[in-house]
């Protein structure tokens, strides 16, 4: 679990005390140092470390940050906005200790997501984290509705001693094929051992299609603990890497074209402990309210892209045919529909049925993407809004007049389109609140500009590290 209150000067009562507690036994454990880590609104994830005596401390006043960072580039340039982006000011990170863990990838670590808190005690209004508790703990008081939620990790790994900005695979052989697999037998060994020291529940890992590409898939949390993980799946699979002399992406497109790395969402929604996806008497078994959740997805897809396609690199991975989801459809196991109904298999229904939303990648701040998602699906459900008819195959393959007389519309095909639709859509701005909204779309802005005049293989390079 993950804890769903919101700090406050001088810690909960017995935080401190465990937090103490927490200290001696990580010492004791050979821990020197906590990462405390957040992503930022373009993606990054940033951190400050602490030494591990100072844990107690760290827990009851936090540690100090400027709120900057929320109008950096993923090339660390500053964009600003008329609350962010200034020199000005301070805040506070407060690491979650129900979600602190040791990191196996980085001998004498430990790893905390941080909530980021105001100087006189207040959320900040541009932190993600806290937005997504809010959005979670406010459907819970509001319409008895829980969410479980799990990001999938694509990644291309490379050769650490490839030429500097260049991305060489470091395996052979054919997509999802047993070749790739033995030529990175130890790092994935030692990768799933990470991940079992860690505490991280692994479904499935394996190649996967593009060149030196692997995916991990990991079980559903609540949401906020989902997207923690997702980040430490991360800074795991990295650590693990470069033990091995390798080095990975997570970048949208590692190369202007194929296929590019994804970071797919499921996320399910449940009334008081029913699962909204399966038992119902709508199609597939799933319940009005799961009907109307994923048309509420579908209809904010065009501008949900600014958040969970943030990148203009993102725009050389979404692409049709290339089971991305670049429409505004779904299907049950439809891999090119970009929310794909999931049943799951019988005699397990009422636990994995989920919805799959395809458009996303790992640009996107786990916490931003998952409450913008949320945010949307909820309107849908709130309205009671249609699901509209199912397409089956490739919606590329639809004639103009049939797309659109079943609602199939292509999403945006830059970020600019994206960041258009997101000033557009009053219920996700205002799910984020103005300070975070403006930040995105100045952020996305800036991500454009920096690009300009780039061709292709030029912008895949521009973000091949970046991520």
């Amino acid at each position: 679990m993950t804890t769903l209150a919101d700090p406050v000067p001088g810690g909960r009562p017995g935080d401190v005390e465990r937090a103490t507690a927490l200290s001696a036994e990580l010492t004791g454990r050979g821990v020197h140092g906590i990462v405390l880590a957040y992503v930022d609104t373009a993606g990054i994830t940033r951190v400050k470390t602490v030494p591990t005596a100072k844990l107690a401390s760290a827990t009851a006043w936090g540690v100090g940050m400027s709120p900057v960072f929320d109008t950096f580039l993923a090339n660390d340039h500053i964009v600003t906005t008329d609350v962010l982006g200034s020199p000005d000011g301070d805040l506070r990170l407060y690491p979650d200790l129900d979600r602190l863990v040791v990191l196996s990838g980085q001998p004498g670590w430990a790893w905390a997501p941080v909530d980021r808190i105001t100087q006189d005690g207040q959320r900040h209004p541009a932190c993600t984290r806290s937005l997504l508790r809010r959005i979670v703990a406010d459907a819970e008081r509001e319409q008895r509705l829980t969410f479980r939620a799990a990001v999938e990790v694509e990644w291309a790994v490379g050769l650490g001693s490839a030429p500097d900005g260049e991305f060489v695979p470091a395996v052979s052989g054919p997509a999802y094929g047993a070749i790739r697999q033995v030529e990175l037998s130890d790092y994935t060994a030692d990768l799933l051992a990470a991940f079992a020291a860690q505490g991280v529940e692994v479904d499935q890992l394996h190649p996967e299609y593009a060149a030196g590409q692997f995916e991990v898939s990991v079980g559903a949390l609540d949401p906020v603990a989902a997207a923690d993980r997702s980040v430490l799946v991360r800074q795991t699979i990295r650590a693990v890497a470069q033990r091995h002399g390798l080095r990975v992406s997570f970048a949208p497109a590692v190369f202007a074209e194929g296929v590019g790395n994804g970071g797919h969402v499921h996320l399910s929604a449940w009334r008081d402990g029913a699962n909204l996806h399966s038992g119902g008497e709508g199609r597939y078994d799933m319940t009005a309210g799961a009907e109307s959740f994923a048309a509420g997805l579908l209809a904010h897809l065009p501008a949900l892209t600014a958040v969970t396609a943030p990148s203009p690199a993102s725009y050389l991975r979404l692409r049709p045919s290339q089971w991305a989801g670049v429409f505004t459809a779904w299907g049950l196991e439809t891999r090119e529909a970009a929310v794909r109904v999931i049943r799951g298999t019988a005699g397990q229904r009422a636990q994995q049925a989920n919805l799959e939303v395809k458009p996303v990648d790992l640009a996107a701040n786990p916490y931003l993407a998952l409450g913008a998602l949320i945010a949307a699906g909820l309107d849908g459900l709130t309205a009671g809004t249609a699901l509209p008819e199912e397409i089956t195959g490739d919606p590329a393959r639809l004639g103009t007049e049939e797309a659109a007389a079943r609602g199939v519309r292509r999403l945006p095909v830059s970020l600019a389109g994206a960041v258009a639709a997101f000033r557009e859509d009053e219920v996700l701005r205002s799910a984020l609140g103005p300070v975070l909204a403006d930040a995105v779309i100045a952020v996305r802005q800036g991500e454009i500009a920096a690009v300009d005049g780039l061709d292709d293989a030029q912008l895949a390079a521009a973000y091949r590290w970046k991520y």
